[in-house]
């Protein structure tokens, strides 16, 4: 899977990051395949970009309903903080549009902002810095 990730229960977040070639469709099936989990509900998450060694182009529509997708399938009642890392200009640009269509999505409960750098994020989440995915599927400490 090109957004590989890992959970950590004990401080309840979810680091997701991007790996080789990465397009809207392959973050669909991880936000599918991850945000379907009920026991995951409340976590925070944290998306690195920077890895991604392409990212392929997708139009407005597709981020939208990425957006959509996303706010949808959060569970009414548990807040949470998403903050995607792209350091990148053309990653930083998609997950700005992506952001503008989430807060456009009322519905949604999840709080989310973009940074150039890990630590930075982790600063907002007020996290530590991860161990990285390893292995085909999830981790979980």
């Amino acid at each position: 899977m090109p957004l590989e990730y890992r959970i950590d229960r004990e401080r309840r977040v979810v680091f997701a990051t991007a790996t080789r070639i990465l397009s809207v469709e392959d973050v669909f099936a991880y936000q599918r395949e991850v945000w379907s989990r009920s026991d995951l509900a409340g976590f925070d998450e944290v998306v690195d970009l920077s890895p991604a060694e392409e990212l392929v182009l997708a139009s407005s529509d597709r981020v939208r309903a990425l957006a959509e997708l996303a706010a949808a399938m959060e569970v009414p009642g548990a807040s949470s903080r998403l903050a995607i890392v792209a350091p990148q200009d053309l990653a930083y640009g998609f997950a700005r549009m992506f952001e503008t269509y989430r807060t456009m999505d009322q519905g949604g409960a999840k709080v989310m902002s973009v940074f150039r750098s890990m630590q930075a994020a982790l600063d907002w989440l007020g996290a530590e810095a991860p161990g990285g995915p390893s292995g085909e599927g999830p981790r979980e400490e």
